[in-house]
């Protein structure tokens, strides 16, 4: 894990989305609590819906283009948009979808906005969404209760430094979304978030605990921003006019709470560094990976999420990966020509 955490600070992935103009000058130059500030001048006040709007929201802020269906982040279920929504019964996993709060509303009182801004209630399976309750994130030792899609959403003991009561840890591939949609919120409601319950936000880092700090770093940079993330963000801002910054340009997160502290962000900060521009379908993926770019005679790494290599070899072109080999789980692909390099995420299913 450690090497794959090097890696991910030596290469942060940015599949910037479309925030318009000029949206984030008055963040351009400022550092740590500056630019919490700064972000949060722009962002604050959402215009957002109401509870029961979110309903109507999902149907263009979490529809998988994939499949038609609600996606949703804490099961495999394929969920109807309205047709599935829960109207008061909760059956066993898959039977319908709640509007989940990531940050669970009894920490800030069900107080408004925050108890309908849709960058953090997400449409989640809802018997999940109840093992799920109002437990904080993390990464469990010892799991007392596995949903039963097997995904690898869970509940039990936290296994994580600084907390060492009751966690929910959701599926892999989604740890970066919660982890940016944390951020958000203690950017957003800087000055209220300090006072919320919960374990995960408070005064000692920027709206963050140590704990929040340490565990959502360490998602943020495990699992790169995702092409849902970037659609969503979209999505969202059609909604409430305002934009997830750590979504749009995730180095933010590393000026306000991580490794480039002290140092000014700029509108380029993170972005030099992603040289290769390549897209990966189908994903996920099955038997073979797609590869698309310009490029030439790289090389071709895949990792498994403990940084370990499991396959190199050379690419010169738009080329055809098999990774039948491979059993299902997230893995990150990276092209690396001279000291030039990116990395991106994929999934394997069948």
């Amino acid at each position: 894990m450690k090497k794959l955490l090097l890696l991910l600070l030596a290469l942060p992935v940015l599949l910037v989305a479309q925030p318009k103009a000029g949206y984030y000058d008055a963040a351009v130059g400022k550092t740590d609590a500056a630019l919490r500030t700064a972000l949060n001048s722009i962002i604050k006040d959402p215009n957002v819906t109401s509870y029961k709007g979110l309903w109507t929201a999902y149907g263009t802020t979490d529809i998988n283009p994939a499949t038609g269906k609600i996606w949703d982040m804490y099961s495999n279920c394929l969920f109807t948009w309205q047709t599935d929504q829960n109207t008061g019964y909760t059956g066993p996993e898959c039977t319908n979808y709640n509007r989940e709060h990531s940050i669970p509303q009894s920490w800030f009182n069900q107080a408004s906005p925050m108890v309908s801004d849709a960058f953090h209630v997400y449409p989640t399976d809802s018997k999940v969404n109840g093992i799920r309750s109002s437990f904080p994130f993390g990464e469990v030792g010892s799991a007392t209760t596995n949903t039963t899609t097997g995904n690898g959403s869970k509940l039990g003991t936290s296994d994580f430094p600084g907390y060492t009561s009751t966690v929910f840890e959701p599926i892999d591939e989604y740890k970066g979304d919660f982890a940016r949609t944390y951020f958000y919120m203690a950017t957003c409601y800087a000055g209220k978030c300090e006072s919320w319950s919960g374990g995960v936000f408070g005064n000692q880092n920027l709206g963050l605990t140590d704990y929040g700090k340490e565990i959502f770093l360490k998602w943020h940079r495990q699992d790169p921003v995702s092409t849902k993330e970037t659609n969503r963000n979209n999505a969202v801002e059609k909604i409430q006019d305002n934009r997830n910054p750590f979504i749009d340009y995730p180095m933010l997160a590393e000026h306000i709470w991580g490794t480039k502290k002290g140092i000014p962000w700029s509108i380029t900060s993170g972005v030099d560094a992603l040289k290769i521009e390549f897209s990966i379908g189908p994903n996920p993926v099955q038997n073979t990976l797609n590869i698309r770019t310009d490029e030439h005679d790289m090389t071709c790494s895949i990792f498994d999420l403990n940084g370990r290599l499991l396959m190199e070899k050379t690419l010169s072109g738009t080329a055809e990966l098999a990774v039948d080999m491979l059993e299902n789980g997230m893995y990150l692909i990276k092209l690396t020509k001279g000291e030039r390099n990116s990395i991106q995420k994929f999934v394997i299913s069948r």
